[in-house]
């Protein structure tokens, strides 16, 4: 996969992009990440991006041209059917169906949004969709990016050393994860939950699905109100209501 990322700010990420998996995903050429200066895109002795708002009010407005010319180099590059994406707070709240989604993409344009946003012209002539981390607004675009592409390579065939490791995430599956151990068995009195050290490995794996019932039953009820569960997993998401 390659991933093109038009910001004013570059530089934040060359820590973060050089470090565990993204790193390693680049140097087994998985994942090709390139940064593009939007201020590289402008015409003016002082590179200028952003303008005031028409009709007024606080705050600057990213400019259109830079942004479309940014876009339409990288299209001319590689592919122009390219998937562009506006890191915003208005866009669709990211999760993990999304990431998955966006996973099969061969490139992924991102464009950090900054100051009051982006010309409206933007958002309708030149992106193909928009997503934010949530209800809340950043200083830019910059870390949601970073967390997008994190979020999204980890996805990639041969970037985990396990593919289960991925699929066995929270959220992957529309739960969240089971109560992970690990050695010593008994640490300061708090000992493993015996079912783990009995080697019956149906009787883990049904504690495992029984425990991220649990967990997203007491800490997020409203994914379970959307999410389409097995005979089984209703079994037993009843039997847990019944014990509550």
């Amino acid at each position: 996969m390659r991933v093109d990322i038009i910001t004013l700010f570059p530089s934040m990420f060359k820590n973060p992009f050089n470090e565990s998996m993204i790193k390693r995903a680049k140097e087994k050429g998985i994942l090709k990440i390139k940064l593009h200066d939007l201020r590289q895109f402008t015409h003016d002795k002082h590179r200028t991006v952003d303008d005031a708002p028409y009709g007024g009010g606080a705050g600057m407005v990213m400019k259109p041209r830079p942004l479309f010319e940014a876009v339409e180099k990288i299209k001319e590059e590689i592919d122009s059917s390219s998937r562009v994406i506006l890191l915003s707070p208005q866009g669709r709240p990211l999760n993990q169906e999304k990431v998955k989604e966006l996973a099969k993409e061969r490139v992924l344009i991102f464009i950090c949004g900054h100051y009051e946003g982006v010309d409206e012209r933007v958002r309708e002539h030149l992106v193909d969709e928009e997503i934010s981390l949530g209800d809340y607004v950043l200083t830019g675009g910059e870390l949601a990016a970073m967390v997008v592409v994190d979020a999204v390579a980890r996805m990639l065939p041969g970037v985990l050393g396990s593919e289960d490791s991925a699929r066995e995430d929270s959220f992957y599956k529309g739960l969240l994860d089971y109560p992970q151990y690990t050695r010593p068995s008994d640490f300061r009195g708090w000992k493993v939950p015996s079912v783990l050290l009995s080697g019956n490995h149906q009787k883990v794996k049904e504690w495992r699905r029984k425990k991220m019932l649990e967990a997203t039953l007491r800490k997020r009820p409203d994914l379970l109100e959307t999410l389409k569960l097995n005979r089984e997993n209703e079994r037993l998401l009843e039997e847990i209501k019944r014990l509550k």
